[in-house]
């Protein structure tokens, strides 16, 4: 088999792309590295599968960089590159949207251009439904809950896309869904939730889990946004991985689908008022932290309602949220060398607009 992974040097990215390589595929990923911790995740690929995959150091927003790695050959297209953070959408909307706007216009007509028998998956994300205040949210003692959606929230409920983020992303969802309509490129949305596992080197604009499971490792002080009590359904990444590979044994129903993927309401926590806990028990220690305003756009409640992955592709969370946090504790803890400086310091990247541009 032929993929190609766009953002194939990120957490999710180089997961899949190790899964790829195991199988003996043939891999191109495709990554700027322009994220924090690229650099490590591409090296740890090259010490475990050596040359036996073709990195590109490019961007999504050049289109004709992703057409010369496309072919009739290309059995798959992932498309996970983007910008990442809220909060960073909402200091520079405009290259949010030449990112995850724009990038993915550019992935979906080089497909189509290149590689149109090519299965895409585009990562999506639960954001493009908003703050959901039409839904009426409970407060308990240590979390919020939807006060008639126990099983999460569904694919058909009204979009609505808050910050700008979600409005890059959101059009990035919509375009990549129509392509099918239009097109009949075999096109897959995965709205996915937070997920989580080895190699993700969180920072705190994006991949809580990882990002509190490392500062509660080297005793840095945590910020916690809202009261803590925000709730969220969390997926390792290997079962996201399993979802992108049920889809495509399922290609002939999931094709111009959209699915949520997440843990579902039995892999739910509170960011912190639960999490917390958690981690003091995993790491033996009181955990310094202090309290900040909301964040915009942040949902006091996500909990994905997963019953459709479930009954059109027969997939369904295997690792449990505590199992899970176990395994990402115990990869933190022996890799303390990741996460040493220079690792998580801001990377400046050249755009290819030829401005310098924080993408962190």
């Amino acid at each position: 088999m032929n993929v190609m992974i766009t953002g194939g040097a990120g957490f999710i990215g180089c997961n899949l792309a190790d899964y790829h390589l195991r199988r003996g595929d043939d891999v191109v990923v495709f990554d700027n590295l322009s994220r924090k911790g690229t650099n490590s995740n591409l090296a740890w690929l090259r010490e475990r599968h050596g040359e036996s995959f073709t990195f590109v150091h490019g961007d999504i927003r050049d289109f004709y960089a992703l057409v010369a790695h496309l072919s009739v050959e290309t059995d798959r297209v992932y498309h996970l590159a983007g910008q990442v953070a809220v909060t960073t959408s909402v200091r520079d909307p405009r290259e949010d949207f030449q990112i995850n706007a724009y990038g993915t216009l550019n992935v979906l007509e080089a497909v189509r251009e290149a590689a149109p028998q090519a299965i895409v998956f585009f990562a999506s994300t639960n954001k493009v439904y908003g703050g959901m205040e039409s839904l009426a949210v409970v407060e308990d003692g240590t979390r919020y809950r939807y006060r008639d959606h126990p099983l999460g929230v569904p694919e058909d409920l009204p979009l609505d896309f808050h910050s700008p983020y979600g409005c890059s992303k959101g059009s990035g969802d919509q375009y990549v869904r129509d392509y099918a309509r239009i097109y009949g490129l075999k096109t897959v949305v995965m709205r996915q939730s937070c997920i989580y596992g080895t190699r993700q080197l969180g920072v705190e604009d994006q991949g809580w889990v990882a990002h509190f499971c490392i500062a509660a490792r080297f005793g840095r002080t945590i910020t916690v946004y809202g009261n803590g009590k925000q709730v969220r359904d969390v997926l390792w990444v290997e079962d996201l991985i399993d979802a992108y590979e049920s889809a495509a044994q399922h290609i002939d129903i999931a094709a111009g689908q959209i699915y949520n993927v997440g843990g579902g309401p039995d892999n739910t926590i509170s960011i912190w008022a639960e999490f917390g806990p958690v981690l003091e028990r995993l790491s033996g220690r009181h955990i310094s932290t202090k309290f900040a305003e909301w964040r915009p756009g942040d949902q006091t409640v996500y909990v994905s309602d997963i019953r459709k992955a479930q009954r059109e592709l027969g997939w369904q969370p295997k690792v449990s949220l505590h199992e899970g946090l176990e395994r990402l504790w115990r990869w933190v803890d022996a890799n303390p060398e990741i996460f040493e400086p220079p690792i998580l310091e801001p990377v400046i990247t050249r755009g290819v607009n030829g401005r310098k541009t924080p993408l962190a």
